[in-house]
């Protein structure tokens, strides 16, 4: 029994590894984007943690948020600065309230384009909060409008992107199946 369970673990942590990676892939191809603002995405790193939603408990999802948020500070260079600040914020509470809502209302009641919408705002309304407080005072009002827009758009799109993923995938199917324990 006990190796049953260490294969499960190990199977899981290969997921993270894999979904880790995934979101420092789509980090790469997301910095080679350009940008009106420094701290806006579009937010396609987040796919992984969207997929992750129904195949990783808990801990492991925190861990791959937290993979997600070291890795692209690494490959943006901006580990010690404000950005960074910026997308921990943004990204965690984007991942807790995805997991949330998803837990909640369940995979039957809420589409990935639901949770995705909620992530995109919950994290730009993260980091608007951020720059009305640090950087912009009341001018972040000027990008607020394009900035919800965009993450509105983008989050939706994710949601239909999983939706799509999830429902052709056989790899998706194989670790959300309830006896694979993964």
């Amino acid at each position: 029994m006990a190796k049953t369970k260490s294969i499960t673990w190990s199977a899981r942590l290969r997921t993270v590894a894999l979904l880790g990676a995934f979101c420092l892939f789509l980090s790469t191809i997301e910095y080679m984007i350009p940008k009106p603002l420094p701290f806006m995405r579009l937010g396609i790193a987040n796919l992984p943690l969207m997929l992750a939603l129904d195949i990783l408990p808990f801990p492991l999802f925190l861990l791959l948020a937290a993979i997600k948020i070291l890795g692209q500070a690494l490959v943006t260079g901006t580990l010690f600065s404000y950005i960074f600040l910026f997308s921990l914020a943004g990204t965690l509470l984007s991942a807790l309230s995805m997991y949330a809502l998803r837990y909640l209302l369940g995979a039957k009641h809420i589409s990935f384009v639901g949770v995705g919408t909620l992530g995109a705002l919950a994290s730009n309304l993260c980091q608007l909060a951020l720059a009305w407080a640090f950087i912009f005072g009341k001018s972040v009002l000027y990008a607020a409008p394009p900035f919800l827009g965009l993450g509105l758009v983008t989050g939706a799109a994710l949601g239909l992107f999983c939706e799509y993923f999830t429902g052709k995938s056989r790899w998706y199917a194989l670790r959300s199946a309830p006896q694979a324990g993964l």
